[in-house]
């Protein structure tokens, strides 16, 4: 049977021979094929089935590459380990979500492992992500939802799970959902919940992430943050917002410019964990794209909520001259 006919199993085992005849020995595709018995064409197919499942990673390092310098620019100033993706600035913002997005999925296979409780939130860009995780079997793992998806006009379980199923099968992980609304109607009503057990077991698993990942939400991204215009907010919600100068969101959990959270209204009805709970997570894994997410970003810096940014070129600019 060619390379091509094999099983799953035989097709990663000739894709890691091919990997390691080209990258590590330099052979040519024409001198591969010799060796594996296949043609040139199937050598190009398994070479790329390698690089989008994640058997090889391929990693540019320069001083001059802009990107690195940028990337060492905001590691100085913000203490944080910054992965700048180069886009063309003249990439519309859909575009460039979907090639950070793209990077942001092979980045995040370094940082998972087995044993290790992630904790994912969901939105626009978390499910860009999600489409293009390659697969990294795990064991021992759990994916944690952290904030919940149910608004007034969708129970929200289709959206959320989809983004969790993808991380779960990508990493060979147990899912753990996280069935409330994003925002309660009255403060009370989470008080009340929290106490109880079956609550209690999921918001114990976030307790314990070892890494979590997420994106900003911005009242002013040229791609909608979903909690801004997927129904969750009201009309007095988004007045309430103005009036305590919130600046974006981590997890359905607002903040202002200088990274405070206190005595923001919503957050009170919020079911996003408290910000102290992300800061107390080891690795902090955040994925932004379009600088018009920028003050978002600078007040989930202030804030201290991250440790690995992932974020194009253009906004990663914007943020240095800001």
């Amino acid at each position: 049977m060619t390379s091509l006919e094999a099983t799953p199993s035989d097709r990663i085992q000739d894709a890691l021979r091919a990997s390691h005849l080209y990258y590590l020995q330099d052979l040519t595709m024409e001198a591969i094929a010799r060796e594996l018995g296949t043609s040139r064409s199937s050598v190009s197919r398994l070479l790329s089935f390698a690089r989008e499942t994640g058997l090889v990673d391929i990693q540019i390092r320069s001083p001059l590459d802009q990107a690195t310098v940028i990337g060492d620019a905001l590691h100085r100033r913000f203490n944080i380990t910054a992965h700048v993706v180069p886009v063309p600035d003249q990439t519309s913002d859909v575009d460039r979500l979907d090639r950070v997005a793209l990077s942001a999925a092979r980045i995040l296979t370094q940082f998972i492992d087995s044993n290790m409780v992630v904790g994912v939130a969901w939105g626009s860009t978390m499910s860009a992500i999600s489409r293009y995780l390659a697969p990294k079997p795990t064991h021992g793992s759990v994916i944690v939802q952290i904030n919940g998806a149910a608004n007034p006009r969708t129970t929200g379980i289709v959206y959320a799970s989809e983004i969790l199923r993808r991380f779960g099968e990508a990493f060979g992980a147990t899912v753990q959902q996280f069935p409330v609304p994003a925002f309660f109607d009255d403060p009370e009503t989470k008080v009340a919940l929290w106490r109880e057990r079956s609550t209690r077991r999921v918001l114990d698993l976030q307790d314990q992430m070892d890494v979590v990942v997420f994106g900003v939400g911005s009242p002013r991204a040229l791609v909608p943050s979903h909690v801004y215009a997927g129904g969750y907010l009201e009309k007095e919600d988004h007045e309430s917002l103005v009036h305590d100068r919130v600046v974006g969101d981590v997890a359905t959990v607002f903040y202002r410019a200088d990274g405070s959270s206190s005595d923001i209204m919503l957050n009170s009805r919020a079911t996003g964990p408290d910000l102290a709970v992300i800061r107390a997570t080891p690795r902090r894994v955040c994925i932004v794209a379009g600088d018009s997410k920028t003050a978002s970003l600078r007040g989930a810096l202030a804030a201290r909520l991250i440790t690995d940014l992932i974020v194009d070129e253009s906004t990663a600019r914007a943020l240095l001259e800001s």
